[in-house]
This record gives structure tokens, C-alpha cells and sequence, in this order.
């Protein structure tokens, strides 16, 4: 007798064991290399079921060994293209033809693959497919108790697990001995096969070495090699489940949730409470007449049935939006909001008018509203949300509403830099605490109130205001550069000797166009200036000032009259010795830049610069060009 087993009948191990209860004895088992190809590819892939098919092909060569039965393997191994279309049936019509060549019995444990072969006149042993692992109950359910929200487990290491209640939770050992390989891989095998087999669990994801799972009320990450360094199991469970009435500022938040459909963020830590605040908030909103739904990857908000509950639609997010929307909820709670497609979902479906409330993990309430920024328009942030809750220990800690109005940014006085400005302000005071908006070409978000200790002068649009001018000072300036706030509205700049005159430009055209850009009075100052510097006393007065002053010098030092010459690539002015020294260059007095003396004694400037501009213009109008040396 010739039995041909295919690749469910290996895997459920229905060959050896027909063997040892003497069904098979004497029979010869022929295994297609196609079953072969396929358990071998399964494996590789890092599933159980390819490993399992492996050790029953171990089993039977053992077997043959002893002569209890013979032993074959037969037929041409499946391409790469039938094993990847195996869910479609090439595999399964190779092993058929197989068997109806030989003539041989074909032992299966796939029911549509027994009716086609019967259909095609093959004779067909069926047996049921064997539940491997199946339990009625969660394997590691006895290492939660009431207090317990997770469960971690690793090859090798002691079981440990988070305990205690929401924001005191403790990272601790729950058994001293060392969980072994055997044992983790049952547990994973048993979780995984409960949530396939029970209508109170599914699986959420099944990837090359990871399985999320969910069963009942139990979230369960299952990872294997070789996607981790060994078998891993993470189970969390909800530890309170809550009502709105069990927040600070309940009544406030529910007039605001009723009045009208609102775009609001909750944030907080991992841990914090979050979900559990979003559950009650959908609880609420359905006991209200509303209509809500949830969008949640994996799904495992702990909601009653008249909420239904979405996956990712073909593992997109935005798939489910354009369900949803025909759907027509009035609220959904979006779990998750973390990439920026889920930024952009939530917002497309706030702007076509459904209300929205998303989970977003930050460490304070302005950075969930930040993650915002530079994904979405700048003016839109108000119109998607509207509200940010923010959770620390499993309570309200802070409420913002989020506006938007034209003004001049707090701190800045000029009536011309009014612009659009996103105000973040306290639910419950009412006092705008931040405020957001582009200033000299970049979003900013800028405190409203002194969070470091640092004085007014350092806090709010000052602190943004002293960044700003340091790179924009930097940018022309050759030596080191110091900024000294003078309230919010103005600065002192110090910088090196030689600087000044570039810093301040011809005629004090260039920091005026930063001062025009910024909207703060900026003062230039040598470093000597600085009180405690040196040589203090060497100039004073604003940076125009100075730069009159250096006209003002060439009374007292006249420097050397020079008569520039035009190349066609250069403007040369030939310096009598000084090789290496640092000059300035001057029009009728004025300061035009500041250069180093070459090895032939000349200072070259490339025509088309800036600088050589205003050179040849000067000389184009017969100005007086002198070097004097750089002080």
C-alpha cells in the first residue's frame, strides 16, 4: 500500500501516528518534494506550523530506519511561484498529481483538498485537522492579578510584569526561575492557537516572527526568531475601566464634547491612562445619541458593543477613513495617532466634519499639538483640533483650548509683524500659555511664561528672538558672536573688532534689514564693550553709532590712498608691505569691508561679490579708496 500525505497531514504529525497504532505498518509513505519545499519554506519564515511539518518528516525517517515502514520522497520540488500561490492550490494540485501517478492513497487533513481529489477519482483518507496546543484558557493568565496591567516574558529570563496602580506602576520579578525555550514556545504556540480557534480572540497581525493577538480583554505581542533574539511574550491588560464622571473637569469637558463635534488630542505617556480616558470618552458620546466608532491598530479598547470597533481596511488606515465616511459617524475614536498618515487621516476627516478624538503619545500637552506642525497647514492646526487633554497618572492634568487670531506675536511690538498666531491656552484659567506662528521663515512655539526661572528677558518670543539674531549675525561674521537680551524688543550684539563693519553693512543697511526681519533693535558692540570685557572704553554707543565712528577715524588716521585696479576676474589694490596683516578698506572714510594683506602684498576681491561692488562703485565715482590697518 502507497500513501501520499500532503503538507497538512505531515504538519499535524497524522502520518507517525498512524504508523505507531500499526494502521501503517508495511506501507510505503511517498513524500512529495513539493510538501518538502513548502514545510522548509514555512520554517525559513519563521512559523511554527513549517518546523512542526519538519520534525514529523524526522519521525518517519526514523521509522523507515527500522524497517516499520518504507520511506520515499518523490516528485520535482514547487517553484518559488507555486509555493508563493499556495493559498491558491498549485501545491495542492502537485501533490495530487502525484498520488493519482502512483496510485497511491492520499492522507489529508485539508477538506476542500479531499473533495477535489476525490472529484478527480483519487482515493482519499481524511482525518481532522488536530487543534495543536488549543486551551481553553490563557496559558499564562495566573501571572496577572488585580494590580498587574503586563505580563513579560523572554527565553532565558525570569518572568516579570508591571504592578500596581496607574502612575506607580513597579517593573518587577514575579518567579526566580527562568523561563526555558520549550516551555515559551508552548505558551506562544497555545496563545496563538486560542485566538484562531475562539470567538473571543483574533489576531490582530501575523507577520515573519510576530503575532499580535488579542483575546478578550488581553493585548498580546508573541515575538519569535528571527525578528527577535528569542521567543518573546508581552501581554497588557486594562487594569480600570472608567467614566467621564471620573475626571477632573468632567462637566466642562462634556458640555464641550455636546455643544458641538470637536477635534480633540489626548496625550500622555505610555502607561499614563490614555486609552482608558478614550474608552470613557466613547462611552459617554454613545450613551449621548451619538453615533461612534473607533479606528484602532490593534484593535483593544475596551468598549461596548454598539461601538464598533476598525481595523487598519487591507493594512491602511486611510482605507478605513473611506469607509467610515460612509458610514457617516458623528465621533471616532482614532487610537494611535503616531506616523504622519495617521496625522493626515485624522485631519481629512476633521475637515470633512466628523468629530475626532485621537491618542497620542507626548510627555506635555504642547508637544501632542506640536506633532502637528510642518504635517498639516499651520492655519488649519485650530480647525482639526480644537482641544488637547492631556493624562499623567490616570487623571486630567491639563485641558488646552487651541485658537487662532491675527496678531502681533506677545512680546513683539512692532504693529507690522501681525501675522496669524495659534493661541494654546489653559482650560481652566483661561490664560494663553503658548502661542504658535512662523517668525523670520520657520514655525516657532513660544512660552508664554518664564518655565525655566530665567527672567522675562529670556523666556517667551525672547528666547526664539536670541536664536534668530545669533544666526543671522553668524552668518556674516567671521569671529565669535555674543547676544545680550534687552527685554524682548532688544538686543546688544557683540562681536569682534574686525567685524563690526561687515555686521553692520554699508550705511548700517544690513542690520537694519535684520532688524526689519526680526522686529527688534539690535545694538552692535566690540566684545571689549561688554561690561567686565576688556578695553571697555575703546567704543560705545549703538552699532550705527560705531560705524560713524570708524568715518569719524579717518580724520585722526587717514590710512593710505590706494588706486584700485579693475581685472577681469579681480579687484586688486596694492598694499606697500604689511604681508598678512588684517585692513580695512575705506571710501571717503566710510568702511566698505575688512580684508588680509596677501603674500604679494595685494588684498584681491572677486568681481560679481558683494563687496566688490561696492568697490567698483566707488571708484566709478571717483571716491578717495584708503587702507588703514584694522584695529
Amino acid at each position: 500500500m502507497n500513501v501520499v500525505p500532503d503538507t497538512s497531514a505531515v504538519i499535524d504529525g497524522r502520518v507517525s501516528e498512524r504508523v505507531a497504532d500499526g494502521s501503517y505498518e508495511g506501507v510505503t509513505v511517498l513524500v512529495p518534494e513539493a510538501v518538502v519545499g513548502e514545510l522548509e519554506s514555512q520554517a525559513n519564515d519563521g512559523l511554527e506550523s513549517g518546523w512542526d511539518g519538519l520534525s514529523e518528516l524526522k519521525r518517519l525517517a526514523d521509522f523507515a530506519d527500522d524497517g516499520t515502514i518504507g520511506l520515499e520522497y518523490v516528485g520535482e520540488r514547487a517553484s518559488g511561484d507555486a509555493r508563493s500561490h499556495a493559498h491558491e492550490g498549485d501545491v495542492d494540485a502537485l501533490i495530487r498529481d502525484i498520488a493519482a501517478d502512483h496510485g497511491a492513497t492520499l492522507l489529508s487533513s485539508d477538506i476542500v483538498q479531499a473533495e477535489v481529489a476525490r472529484a478527480k477519482g483519487i482515493d482519499v483518507e481524511y482525518v481532522e485537522p488536530v487543534a495543536r496546543g488549543v486551551v481553553d484558557e490563557l496559558p499564562i493568565q495566573d501571572f496577572f492579578t488585580d494590580e498587574t496591567m503586563s505580563v513579560h516574558l523572554k527565553t532565558g529570563t525570569k518572568p516579570k510584569a508591571k504592578r500596581g496602580s496607574l502612575g506607580e506602576m513597579r517593573y518587577v520579578v514575579i518567579d526566580e526561575e527562568p523561563t526555558g525555550e520549550e516551555q515559551m514556545r508552548e505558551w506562544a504556540t497555545a496563545i496563538v492557537d486560542l485566538a484562531r480557534q475562539s470567538n473571543e480572540g483574533f489576531i490582530e497581525l501575523s507577520d515573519d516572527g510576530m503575532d499580535i493577538v488579542q483575546f478578550r480583554n488581553y493585548r498580546i505581542a508573541v515575538a519569535r526568531p528571527p525578528f527577535a533574539d528569542g521567543i518573546e511574550i508581552t501581554a497588557v491588560r486594562p487594569i480600570a475601566k472608567t467614566t467621564l464622571d471620573d475626571y477632573e473637569f468632567a462637566d466642562e469637558l462634556r458640555e464641550r464634547f455636546l455643544e458641538q463635534k470637536r477635534g480633540v488630542l489626548i496625550s500622555g505617556s505610555p502607561g499614563a491612562g490614555k486609552s482608558t480616558f478614550a474608552q470613557a470618552v466613547a462611552e459617554f458620546l454613545n450613551d449621548n445619541d451619538y453615533a461612534v466608532k473607533t479606528m484602532e491598530k490593534p484593535r483593544d479598547l475596551q468598549v461596548g458593543p454598539e461601538i464598533t470597533q476598525y481595523g487598519a481596511l487591507g493594512g491602511e488606515m486611510a482605507n478605513t477613513a473611506d469607509s467610515l465616511l460612509l458610514v457617516r459617524p458623528d465621533y471616532t475614536i482614532y487610537d494611535e495617532v503616531r506616523k504622519t498618515n495617521d496625522f493626515e487621516v485624522f485631519s481629512d476627516m476633521r475637515m470633512a466634519g466628523v468629530g475626532m478624538v485621537g491618542v497620542v503619545h507626548a510627555s506635555r500637552a504642547i508637544d501632542a499639538l506640536q506633532r502637528l506642525v510642518g504635517r498639516v497647514e499651520l492655519g488649519m492646526i485650530p480647525q482639526i483640533v480644537d482641544t488637547v487633554v492631556y493624562i499623567e497618572a490616570g487623571e486630567v492634568h491639563t485641558v488646552y483650548d487651541v485658537t487662532t487670531e491675527v496678531k502681533v506675536p506677545a512680546g513683539l511690538t512692532a504693529e507690522d509683524l501681525a501675522r496669524p498666531v495659534i493661541q494654546v491656552s489653559n482650560f481652566e484659567t483661561g490664560r494663553p500659555e503658548y502661542e504658535i506662528y512662523t517668525f523670520n521663515r520657520q514655525v516657532v512655539t513660544v512660552p508664554l511664561n518664564d518655565e525655566d526661572g530665567q527672567g522675562e528677558a529670556e523666556t517667551g518670543v525672547g528666547r526664539i528672538a536670541k536664536q534668530e539674531i545669533e544666526r543671522e549675525i553668524r552668518s556674516v561674521a567671521h569671529g565669535h558672536v555674543d547676544v545680550e537680551l534687552k527685554g524682548n524688543d532688544q538686543a546688544i550684539v557683540y562681536v569682534s573688532e574686525g567685524d563690526i563693519g561687515t555686521v553692520i553693512g554699508k550705511g548700517g543697511g544690513r542690520i537694519s534689514d535684520i532688524e526689519n526681519r526680526l522686529g527688534i533693535e539690535i545694538d552692535v558692540r566690540t566684545h571689549g564693550e561688554k561690561p567686565g570685557g576688556r578695553d571697555g572704553s575703546d567704543r560705545s554707543g549703538s552699532g550705527r553709532g560705531s560705524n560713524e565712528q570708524v568715518g569719524g577715524q579717518a580724520g585722526e588716521e587717514r590710512g593710505t590712498v590706494v588706486q584700485p585696479e579693475i581685472t577681469s576676474r579681480h579687484v586688486v589694490i596694492d598694499v606697500d608691505g604689511g604681508v598678512g596683516e588684517t585692513v580695512e578698506v575705506r571710501a571717503d572714510g566710510e568702511y566698505l569691508f575688512t580684508a588680509t594683506v596677501g603674500r604679494g602684498g595685494e588684498v584681491q576681491v572677486s568681481r560679481g561679490s558683494a563687496i566688490a561692488e561696492e568697490l567698483e562703485d566707488a571708484i566709478d565715482r571717483k571716491r578717495t579708496v584708503t587702507v588703514v590697518p584694522a584695529r
